[in-house]
């Protein structure tokens, strides 16, 4: 199944130039022709505005403002980019961390060394399966996946839709 990403816009963010070369040429390879790219979370902050991103491609570590304080800043509900979907990418994937980046309200973790189909499934999984965001006393993100055939009860809490998480 092919989806064209062409009309999409992505904001990479991720402090190593190779691996931001890296994502670039698989995003143009998958048919993405707006990137914009930023080396650490403060400046990924700035380029938000100009880039006004569909999707959030982030890396966890790194200097001045790492992965997960940009995700802390940007899913707060006053933030115009509150509802975008991220894309976290690790080389630390136990399983504590993995717990940490579903409580931040990514939408989806992409571990390294990655390749292009891992990337590209986590793209369309975004794009194909919007999620519901969810506002608990807690959480601010996307509603959690079933797990094992048991839906996540949210205990009256009010489910929060935006027409851009969905994307297309």
């Amino acid at each position: 199944m092919s989806i064209d990403l062409s009309s999409l816009s992505f904001l990479v963010v991720e402090d190593s130039a190779y691996m931001r070369t890296i994502l670039r040429t698989m995003l143009q390879g998958f048919g993405a022709r707006k990137i914009v790219e930023a080396e650490d979370g403060a400046s990924g902050l700035e380029a938000m505005d100009r880039a006004n991103p569909d999707i959030l491609i982030l890396d966890w570590v790194m200097p001045i403002l790492d992965g997960a304080d940009m995700v802390r800043m940007i899913r707060t509900q006053n933030n115009p980019y509150a509802y975008i979907p991220i894309i976290m990418v690790t080389a630390h994937t136990e399983r504590s961390r993995i717990i940490e980046a579903r409580k931040l309200g990514i939408h989806e973790l992409l571990c390294k060394p990655i390749s292009a189909k891992a990337l590209y499934q986590r793209i369309a999984s975004i794009i194909l399966q919007p999620r519901d965001f969810v506002k608990t006393a807690g959480y601010f993100g996307p509603a959690p996946r079933e797990i094992r055939g048991h839906k996540k009860n949210w205990d009256g809490n009010k489910v929060l839709t935006d027409a851009n998480s969905a994307m297309v």
